[in-house]
């Protein structure tokens, strides 16, 4: 498995040469550090610890500050590991870019998903909406969270009874997504379809881990050539 570090800056869209619209997301992705490496000898499991994006030495700890000049660079404002690595010939210090990824290939992206604040059952878990009846007055109440038809257990709350409450701002993964362009010169990867997080949101960019295959690289339109 190979992965990257980066940020969402956006969602645009490209036309491919035939005339397809592609709604992309533009992940950049400056060059990740190597900042450790782990052994099964060592530490039971074998991976590779980026980091991403530098931070003064005095916003930084001690610590994390002594474990970045261990591979000679800043401390890093990010940092994740990526398991079973690809990276197993790299050593500490050495740069990982877009570049490991290519036009077609099938990612995982991985981030932190919008906070949308307190919502009801009816938007957080899709729950039935009652009765529309004016005699109701249960239209998008949470229904009956005690007995749950279990005789045993009437009076208690199950764990994981669907409920109001906070929704957003959780770990998520978009899976399956095709990179339609990387840009190594610029550090940024124009991605399928939508990816986890707002703009300016961390994200990582890894292979994907139930994929069928990759797809055919797309042409697309080259707005920067000089008109003959």
């Amino acid at each position: 498995m190979k992965g990257i570090l980066g940020r969402k800056l956006g969602m645009t869209q490209v036309f491919t040469e035939d005339g397809t619209l592609i709604p992309v997301t533009v992940v950049e992705a400056c060059p990740n550090v190597v900042l450790q490496k782990k052994t099964v000898e060592n530490d039971g499991y074998e991976a590779v610890q980026l980091g991403f994006e530098d931070i003064k030495e005095t916003r930084s700890t001690k610590p994390n500050t002594g474990h970045a000049a261990k591979a000679n660079t800043a401390p890093k404002r990010f940092m994740k590991e990526v398991r079973n690595s690809e990276f197993a010939e790299m050593n500490l210090g050495d740069e990982v870019k877009v570049d490991i990824f290519a036009a077609g290939e099938t990612v995982d992206v991985i981030g932190t998903s919008k906070g949308k604040g307190f919502m009801g059952t009816i938007v957080r878990n899709n729950a039935k909406i009652g009765p529309k009846s004016h005699g109701s007055g249960h239209h998008r109440h949470i229904g009956s969270l005690a007995t749950n038809g279990i005789t045993s257990r009437q009076g208690k709350i199950l764990k994981g009874t669907v409920m109001a409450g906070q929704e957003g701002g959780y770990r998520t993964t978009n899976k399956n997504l095709t990179v339609i362009k990387v840009d190594v010169e610029n550090n940024y990867l124009l991605i399928k379809g939508n990816v986890p997080g707002p703009k300016r949101g961390l994200v990582m960019v890894r292979s994907a881990k139930t994929s069928k295959g990759n797809s055919e690289p797309v042409t697309l339109v080259d707005y920067t050539k000089e008109e003959e």
